[in-house]
């Protein structure tokens, strides 16, 4: 399906991936570089833990958060909530000169964006139909890669090349996170205005209350249903590894000495990869089952980790890593997504994407949390990478049980 035979709402919901990918691309490739230039010591054990810290955040808010957003009217309100707030915050990092001030500045963003996308991912079921969400879901990650492309080049110019036109390094950071708050902001207004929640849950009495007592029966419901039960194992633990690999890859890349233009050119190439994998992915999915492209990508990332564990020395290896994620990456997030929304029930879609993240997609409390540890105890930030390997081993064995006609 080409993309201008999406309708408008699927195409508004889609623009929210371009707009939120810029500060994804930027925190992933461009600030764990920046920070390294104001921090002392190990980048990947600071870098780990903050990260830890807002994945827990996220972990233990999301789930009575997204209860509440179910109601009439309400998963729009926390989406701009979310974002104009995560928006502030990527501006202020601008104006973090020292370590400690820039990490507690970025977990407020990193939560506040990661929040944003729990509500995002609900509005799916809102968006489009049950059978085109493998597309949909698709089409989103793949323009998000290559339409994140464009304020990340133009905050490289600025960072990189500002030096030419009299901006030093500091003032070119701002200007890049400015740009990419207004290219975040600016983007979910199409989806603000276009996409509606057809799918609520009715306000009682007693919101809160009933929030709480839900997520005992949600619970319940997941762990009876065998299909639920496994995809969601199985989820948790190979999705933490696919985002805790994103988050560090280039704080690891910086501890192996590896150039910081080098680093953040070949993540620039990540996205181009990405964009046509993420929708032949899908698509792909379509034709042979879903659950065989998953056990298929969660494969190719052990490959990828041992890899980046055991050969990954120069800016050579670290290209060719750049592009084996992009040939995954956009694809495993996307079915992902996409076979989550059709196993749960329309009207509680916040809810369940709530526990979604909080089993792995942006909860990689274990992952970072490994890798920052076993980094730490070794010396040796490639056996912090190579504890990764369990996570892919766990989550492919437990993808397996899954039901086929899940």
């Amino acid at each position: 399906m080409a993309i201008g035979k999406l309708t408008k709402q699927e195409k508004s919901w889609i623009m929210y991936d371009v707009g939120n990918s810029a500060f994804v691309l930027l925190s992933t490739a461009l600030i764990p570089v920046y920070f390294s230039s104001i921090a002392t010591g190990s980048v990947v054990v600071a870098w780990g833990y903050a990260e830890t810290i807002a994945s827990l955040v996220i972990a233990l808010t999301m789930p009575v958060l997204g209860s509440l957003a179910d109601l009439r009217h309400m998963k729009k309100k926390f989406l701009v909530g979310t974002v104009g707030t995560g928006a502030l915050a990527c501006c202020a990092l601008g104006f973090a000169t020292d370590a400690l001030p820039f990490l507690l500045i970025y977990i407020v963003a990193s939560i506040m964006l990661n929040s944003s996308m729990v509500f995002y991912d609900a509005l799916l079921v809102d968006a489009t139909t049950d059978e085109r969400y493998d597309e949909v879901s698709s089409q989103g990650y793949a323009w998000g890669y290559i339409g994140s492309c464009i304020p990340f080049i133009a905050c490289l110019a600025v960072v990189l090349g500002g030096g030419a036109i009299g901006i030093d390094i500091a003032l070119g950071m701002k200007i890049a996170f400015f740009i990419t708050a207004a290219w975040w902001v600016a983007f979910t207004i199409p989806v603000f205005k276009n996409v509606h929640q057809t799918h609520f849950k009715d306000r009682s009495a007693h919101v809160v209350r009933d929030a709480f007592s839900g997520l005992l029966g949600t619970v319940k419901r997941m762990w009876r249903t065998k299909s639920l039960r496994y995809f969601m194992l199985a989820y948790f633990f190979y999705i933490d590894g696919v985002h805790t690999i994103i988050k560090l890859s280039t704080s690891y890349g910086t501890d192996l000495g590896i150039d910081a233009t080098q680093l953040v050119l070949a993540l620039l190439v990540t996205q181009f990869v990405a964009f046509p994998s993420a929708i032949i992915y899908g698509r792909l999915g379509a034709k042979v089952g879903t659950k065989k492209m998953l056990l298929v990508g969660v494969f190719a990332y052990m490959c990828i980790t041992l890899f980046g564990a055991f050969f990954l020395k120069s800016a050579v290896e670290f290209w060719i890593l750049a592009v084996m994620v992009g040939l995954f990456q956009g694809g495993i997030q996307a079915l992902s997504r996409s076979e989550f929304g059709k196993l749960v029930p329309k009207e509680h879609a916040n809810e369940y994407f709530g526990f979604f993240d909080i089993f792995g997609k942006y909860a990689a409390v274990m992952g970072t949390f490994l890798v920052s540890v076993i980094t730490q105890v070794t010396g040796q930030s490639n056996w912090g990478v190579f504890s990764l390997v369990v996570l892919f081993i766990v989550g492919f064995v437990l993808l397996r049980k899954v039901p086929d006609n899940a």
